[in-house]
């Protein structure tokens, strides 16, 4: 039986030490993995704020990058805004590759990350004119409020509740007695 000292002497250490300092040192070294590939990834130029340049210099090519270069149209209110930004940011997320953990990472983080990118690309789009979706249910909802009639019909019931409100509002204001005290008075 040959024996290896080196990692002999280091599984009776690993057997001899606390089962939750061996597990917080195994969590600090996938930390460190992870930080290290990160740091690999960015320096090889494929990592997420690369990424975010590389989109912001096509942005300055095209022209979209620049917002206040749009015409001024009809404003729609910001709650329509923030809907279309969430809907952008949906279609962007189906629409961003499911193959990119070099660029965001493994796992929930990555998918955080992915989410994260979906969403300020989503807000970013909406801003302006957007794509259209706001402007058009503002107007349609402006469409369905001018086709409305307000029912103003009263009976006899409320017309006479009414007078009798205007004629107490008189007598408090002016002074003026009422029909009671003046036929008391004419007595």
């Amino acid at each position: 039986m040959a024996i290896s000292p080196p990692s002999d002497l280091v599984l009776d250490v690993v057997k001899a030490a606390d089962p939750m300092e061996v597990q917080a040192a195994q969590e600090k070294l996938k930390a460190n993995r992870a930080a290290f590939a990160a740091t690999s990834l960015a320096e090889n130029g494929k990592g997420f704020s690369n990424t975010v340049d590389v989109l912001d210099q096509v942005g300055q090519k095209s022209g979209l990058a620049n917002i206040q270069n749009r015409t001024k149209t009809e404003e729609a209110p910001e709650s329509y805004r923030k809907f279309e930004a969430m809907v952008l940011q949906n279609f962007v997320k189906s629409m961003l590759p499911n193959e990119s953990e070099d660029v965001y990472g493994k796992g929930a983080t990555g998918d955080i990350w992915k989410g994260m990118m979906a969403e300020q690309l989503g807000n970013v789009m909406a801003k302006g004119d957007g794509i259209g979706i706001a402007k058009q249910m503002y107007s349609e909802q402006l469409r369905r409020q001018e086709g409305k009639i307000v029912n103003a019909s009263t009976d006899d019931h409320d017309r006479n509740t009414a007078l009798s409100m205007i004629d107490d509002f008189q007598r408090k204001t002016f002074g003026t007695p009422t029909a009671d005290a003046k036929t008391a008075s004419d007595a």
